[in-house]
């Protein structure tokens, strides 16, 4: 028997490789885009550790060349996700009584894994099947992923040691059980360390799990797979699922066994399914955890103490990389005018130096949006900015989708803070700015408080301290995730955990404790060394 008690101290973040030309890592990636690149894929549902193929299938293309096929995936049908079910419960029974210090040990061999062996792997699929560049990629599906499974276990091992107080002639103590049932798991396909945490997440804390991809990541996600395989993740702990939403989202919520859901997409889509869930709550074994991150209209706030090239760096690179297509990307602007013009010209030149093409030509720095819906979208509300009176664009614009779904870097400058394009959210390279007249700062952050219904992120620049300080109190509420002089992207995982409000989604913070302690349901347990043989009160005795 295994009687030590483990100490999981708070692990490191993972180095971010540099991939200079001749490097290990950039050599073993470029092989393994070469590889990926001229290979299909045939991927298979995988429930209770076995491929299924239905014959009914779908594509996975490069979205920089959508013409250009990487592999083609089965989708579920209504007979699947019933069978996924019945596999998940049936490995709930062995996996939620594993040690919980068995459970760290496979997912801290993922991270082993994911440092070496899968990197490359990741990486290029995560690159060809999403469209992210060296960079992106490297920070999301090889770094984040590997912070998560190392950070995860450190805060689970915090959970498990809250523990209550002895009282007088008794010893108390509280278990952590999972809940009685299966999570569903249903993920972006702009980040594939937030697919990989949707599952493992829960998965850690010995639930099981329905894993539903999206489309457009389900290459990556599943060299996920495999990953976990290999380390050691018994059959059936979470069971691949690639196909229709709303079909698995329908079978998944009617069982009795569903206890929640780990989301992060639309928040269209997260409130259908508790609606759902609702729907059906005198059906289940208990209340199901609803865990969701959802939409965003992200903001940066800029006062007129700002520095000009620290503001416009911050918009180009937090509205821009990965082509605007992250939960937190800048996405509205507010700015005095009389540092607008200033701010404009240093991301013009930012624009003219940048190259955008395909992720195999590691020159460019914007690649192509996720795919002919998401261009379509994007096309839009440029067009109508185009035609509108109160908006011009006055950077990029140009979009072609001939070859791959491509947007130049775009600003739209408006006259109404409640223009289109700085109420909805875009999810492209799109960012829209209001300029403000610089004696109403106070008039400008209540139109940033008021004017979006989310909450996720959001930034202030101000060389006044003070200035800074009352805006971001000001705006306590319009951001989850909210940053002074700096973007409002890249949280990292440990450092800042992830989430929003409002529309945003429920906060439980993604990268921290919040986060974990939702997957499991607590269990006090007073031992009592004496028992009393006597019902009378002290005072009662004679």
């Amino acid at each position: 028997m295994n009687n030590a008690i483990i100490n999981f101290p708070v692990p490191a973040n993972e180095p971010v490789k540099a991939y200079l030309e001749g490097s290990p890592e950039r050599v073993a990636l470029d092989a393994e885009l070469e590889r990926q690149y001229n290979t299909v894929v045939d991927i298979p549902i995988i429930i209770g550790g076995k491929e299924i193929r239905t014959g009914n299938t779908g594509k996975v293309v490069c979205p920089h060349e959508h013409g250009h096929v990487l592999a083609t995936f089965h989708k579920v049908g209504e007979k699947e996700v019933q069978m996924a079910v019945e596999a998940a419960m049936k490995a709930h029974k062995i996996w939620s009584e594993t040690p919980w210090t068995t459970r760290a040990a496979i997912v801290l061999k993922m991270a082993e894994l994911l440092a070496t062996k899968y990197r490359p792997i990741l990486n290029a699929a995560c690159m060809l099947g999403q469209s992210k560049n060296i960079y992106q990629a490297e920070i999301d599906s090889a770094c984040e992923t590997i912070d998560f499974f190392r950070y995860n276990v450190h805060y689970a091992s915090k959970i498990y040691n809250m523990q209550p107080k002895d009282g007088a002639g008794n010893i108390n103590h509280t278990e952590f059980r999972p809940l009685e049932g299966f999570i569903l798991a249903v993920t972006p396909f702009n980040f594939t360390s937030i697919a990989s945490n949707l599952c493992m997440t829960p998965v850690l804390m010995g639930n099981v799990a329905l894993w539903k991809p999206s489309t457009t990541s389900t290459l990556s996600n599943y060299y996920l797979m495999q990953l976990y395989k290999e380390a050691g993740l018994p059959d059936g702990v979470i069971n691949f699922l690639p196909g229709s939403g709303a079909l698995i989202g329908k079978v998944a919520t009617s069982s009795k066994w569903f206890a929640g859901i780990h989301f992060t997409g639309s928040t269209g889509t997260f409130n259908s399914l508790w609606r759902q869930a609702g729907e059906n709550l005198g059906h289940y074994v208990s209340y199901p955890r609803l865990v969701g991150e959802t939409g965003g209209k992200d903001f940066i706030f800029v006062h007129p103490s700002a520095d000009v090239k620290a503001v416009a760096t911050a918009a180009f690179c937090g509205a821009y990389e990965f082509q605007g297509q992250k939960c937190s990307a800048a996405s509205r602007m507010y700015i005095p005018k009389s540092l607008w013009p200033s701010v404009l010209s240093v991301m013009k030149q930012y624009a003219s130096e940048v190259k955008m093409g395909d992720v195999m030509d590691h020159d460019n720095f914007i690649n192509a949006v996720i795919d002919e819906a998401s261009w379509n979208n994007i096309d839009n509300y440029i067009s109508y900015a185009e035609k509108s009176a109160d908006a011009k664009v006055v950077m990029g614009g140009k979009r072609d989708k001939s070859v791959g779904y491509f947007v130049e870097p775009t600003v739209i400058e408006t006259t109404d803070p409640h223009f289109k394009s700085m109420e909805e959210e875009i999810f492209g390279p799109v960012l829209t700015v209001y300029p403000y007249d610089d004696d109403k700062v106070d008039e400008a952050v209540k139109l940033c408080d008021t004017t979006s219904p989310y909450g996720l992120t959001g930034s202030v620049f101000a060389q006044d301290r003070l200035a800074a300080e009352k805006i971001c109190h000001d705006l306590r509420y319009a951001a989850g995730n909210f940053y002074i002089n700096d973007k409002p992207t890249g949280a990292v995982v440990g450092l800042q955990p992830f989430g929003g409000a409002r529309a945003s989604g429920t906060n439980d913070k993604a990268g921290g404790e919040f986060n974990l302690i939702r997957w499991v349901i607590p269990r006090v347990i007073k031992e009592t060394l004496i028992s009393p043989t006597d019902y009378r009160y002290t005072y009662m005795k004679k």
